[in-house]
This record gives structure tokens, sequence and C-alpha cells, in this order.
């Protein structure tokens, strides 16, 4: 038996992250078309075919739509740092982390990429955007002190890698002949790289 809507009786789906995704998707087309200012809740409420009440069950505003999940996937990221081997180096653990969400983002590709360029066209979503990233960034440098990893290096660490993974995003959703497990590894080894072609330029400059 279906159940509807108790204010609109429109059939609703049958659960919640159903019902949020719907109101991710009817956000994402009001805000391309329309623009963020001029979108309502109660607009993006019945593009989705629920009620504006049902909206402020998943949502606390219009910038939250397109935010849900964040706290699940810094739980994921966190985890990964801690199940990561012992002995592993700040940005091998890091790196161990964000293998471990590849599933979920690469699962959500068909949302995440248009969902991006709304997100970069829009100042209000821009800054949001940029707290998210701030509280990630601090969620995985506490889970590096926690494995022994002096606050300083654990801070520069967790920013770096989450520079290296949006780059990774960046090169994936321009080229999807390879996943984003690829894409990431090249990022990183990329940082590699780049700490050891410094390490050589101080030792030559050391030499003069």
């Amino acid at each position: 038996m279906s159940v509807t809507d108790k204010y609109t009786g429109i059939p609703l789906p049958r659960n919640g992250d159903q019902v949020r995704r719907r109101l991710q998707e009817a956000a994402l087309e009001l805000y391309a078309t329309n623009g963020f200012d001029q979108t309502t809740t109660a607009e993006i409420a019945t593009r989705a075919g629920v009620t504006e009440r049902t909206f402020f069950r998943h949502f606390a505003d219009k910038r939250e739509v397109f935010f849900e999940g964040e706290a699940a996937l810094i739980a994921m990221l966190v985890d990964g740092v801690h199940c990561a081997p012992d002995g592993d180096a700040p940005m091998e653990v890091l790196l161990h982390a964000f293998r471990s969400v590849v599933a979920l983002v690469e699962a959500n590709r068909p949302f995440l990429e248009p969902r991006q360029k709304v997100i970069e066209a829009i100042p209000a979503l821009r800054e949001r955007a940029l707290a998210k990233a701030a509280a990630v960034t601090a969620a995985l440098s506490a889970a590096l002190v926690e494995r022994g990893v002096d606050y300083p290096l654990a801070m520069l660490a967790a920013q770096t890698g989450i520079a290296a993974f949006g780059y990774a995003a960046s090169t994936w959703h321009g080229d999807s002949s390879s996943g984003l497990a690829s894409h990431l590894d090249r990022a990183f080894a990329h940082l590699h790289e780049l700490a050891q072609s410094t390490g050589l330029a101080k030792r030559r400059a050391t030499k003069k």
C-alpha cells in the first residue's frame, strides 16, 4: 500500500533517503533555471511532490539541501583514518581514508557533477561548501592526532589531503575513462613527487 503526503495527497517515496534525494534534485533544477535567491523552499517542495513542512523535516534551509550527507561522509573518512595500517605516514593514512569513500562518491556522480556547477555559480553555496570543507579538515586532523601525529603536521596533512582529493575529483569529472580511485592515486603520487623535488632543490641549494 502506497503512502501519500498528509497535506497534498501525493504518493511519497518509500523512505527518507528517497525523499531527500527528490528534494535535492528539485533544488538542483530550480537553482540552475531560476537562480538560488529566487527559489523558495516551498517551490522546492512542490517540485519534489511533498510539502514545505516535509522539506524542513529533512533540511534546515535551502542551502543545506545541497550538503546533506556530509556528517556521514566525515564519519566514514575518520573511520578510514582509524583503520589505516599501523606505521603508515600521515599522507598514506589519508589516502587510505579517501579510498574508503570512493564507492559512495562514484554512486552519486550523476548528482554531484551538476551540483558542483551550481555551487560554483552561487556565493551563498560556495560559502557553505567552504565551511563544510573546514569541518572535514578539522575532523581528519583530529583523527591523525589520535594516531600520534603532532597537531601542526596533522592539520597541514589534512589540508593538503583535502586539496588532493578535490583535484582528483575534478580530473575524474572531466575523464570518465577511469574511476575516481585511479585519479586519487595519481593525485597523491603527484604530491609525493612534489615533496621529493622540493627536497632535492633544497639539497642542491645547500651545496652551493
